[in-house]
């Protein structure tokens, strides 16, 4: 039996990226003579809020990079121990005067509630700032994940669910309950056009839809529903429409109750605890 000359099948499983997460900077090397214990979240602090996150991309990921591990600028501060080990009054105190000598400026012009939701950001992805109570019920939105909501159809969790859209179980790192929730509800809103849905008509007709991958003048990578990944020679369709909405279903708002979202919120927030738990106990053992 011949191939589809149009298409051709690869034997791989692709699992789309989960959005960038955004960080803090921080200089970590500068030894200072305060106390060095890591403390909790100061009080009133959201260290998820949007505020930060922009306060970060505004002034801080050119040089650490958005994933905050680092760039040709700056050092890694959420995995280096020397950063790691520094008090939230050190952190602050970095941010409010600079490291002399170095290319670490001063913010004190952020003010000093936008540089502390920084420090308490910057403790969350981390993996030791203060855990906030959310509504909502974890149990329940596992269910709903692998359920009724149908979420592991198309996203993985912990190796469970499905290839075609981002691997969910880091996902609630750096965001906050309402971003969660928000990207549930209105997946089309703020829409990176890499994850727009693209629809391939072949010759006789038939169209396919997914997300575009690896694709360039002559040709195209499309990721179906049921995680292949097919090639197209753009010679050889028909059309290719792109289409300003995601793959993911804008109707949640309907379909499942407020409290029911609660729940895959909480879910989702809860698996990344226990991940980021697990990572952390990783690099102890390692380390011994």
């Amino acid at each position: 039996m011949k191939a589809d000359p149009v298409i051709r099948k690869l034997s791989v499983l692709v699992r789309v990226p989960a959005l960038s997460f955004a960080l803090l900077l921080i200089c970590g090397a500068i030894a200072l003579a305060q106390d060095r214990n890591p403390s909790t979240t100061p009080p009133g602090v959201n260290a998820d809020s949007s505020a930060a996150q922009r306060a970060f991309a505004a002034n801080c990921a050119g040089c650490h990079g958005l994933d905050g591990k680092g760039a040709e600028r700056a050092p890694d501060i959420v995995k280096r121990p020397n950063v790691r080990k520094f008090s939230d009054s050190q952190l602050l105190q970095i941010l409010q005067k600079g490291v002399p000598q170095t290319s670490m400026p001063a913010f004190s012009h952020l003010g000093d509630d936008v540089l502390r939701s920084l420090v308490a950001y910057l403790r969350n992805l981390q993996g030791h700032a203060a855990t906030v109570p959310l509504p909502g019920n974890a149990r329940r939105g596992k269910d709903l994940f692998f359920g009724k909501g149908g979420c592991s159809g198309c996203h993985m969790i912990r190796g469970q669910g499905g290839f075609f859209a981002s691997d969910l179980t880091a996902y609630a790192r750096g965001r906050a309950p309402e971003t969660i929730r928000d990207a549930i509800l209105l997946p089309n809103r703020d829409l990176d056009p890499r994850n727009r849905t693209v629809a391939v008509t072949l010759p006789n007709g038939k169209t396919l839809e997914g997300l575009a991958r690896n694709e360039d003048n002559f040709s195209m990578q499309l990721l179906t529903p049921d995680g292949s990944l097919l090639l197209f020679t753009k010679a050889a369709v028909k059309s290719i429409s792109y289409r300003n909405q995601s793959p993911m279903p804008a109707d949640y708002g309907t379909r499942l109750s407020a409290t029911e979202i609660e729940d895959l919120v909480n879910f989702l927030n809860s698996v990344t605890q226990e991940h980021l738990k697990q990572s952390r106990n990783e690099e102890q053992d390692d380390g011994e």
